[in-house]
């Protein structure tokens, strides 16, 4: 069964730094692609950041681009989302999901449509 266990969020002041990390059960990752999305107290999901494990660029929400960073390690299976110049704004239950890849990823990486499996979500706070 594939599972996503994030971990690495908690109550920072703006301005500073977090990252939050996605473990992955999945071994053959070239298969499928990433995503972190957020979800604020009362807003809807919104997408963060994507990518392909197999290469490729990484793409991210406007609202995070400069700021927050995506890295990976193949051999371990984790995806990191390193958020820089935390704002308020910022503060969610941040998730991330995984898909296996399709010809579609392009056009709907945004949207929650391209990912099957979702992790438990991990708090972000950012104080102000």
């Amino acid at each position: 069964q594939v599972q996503l266990v994030e971990s690495g969020g908690g109550l920072v002041q703006a301005g500073g730094s977090l990252n939050i990390s996605c473990v992955f059960s999945e071994r053959a990752l070239g298969r499928y692609t990433m995503a972190w999305f957020r979800q604020a107290p009362g807003k809807e999901r919104e997408f963060v950041a994507a990518f392909r494990w197999n290469g490729g660029p990484t793409y991210y929400a406007d609202s995070v681009k400069g700021r927050f960073t995506v890295s990976r390690e193949k051999d371990k299976s984790t995806g990191y989302l390193l958020m820089n110049s935390l704002k308020s704004e910022d503060t969610a239950v941040y998730y991330c999901a995984a898909g296996l890849a399709t010809a579609d990823f392009l056009r709907m990486y945004k949207s929650s449509r391209p990912y099957d499996h979702w992790g438990q979500g991990t708090q972000v706070t950012v104080s102000s």
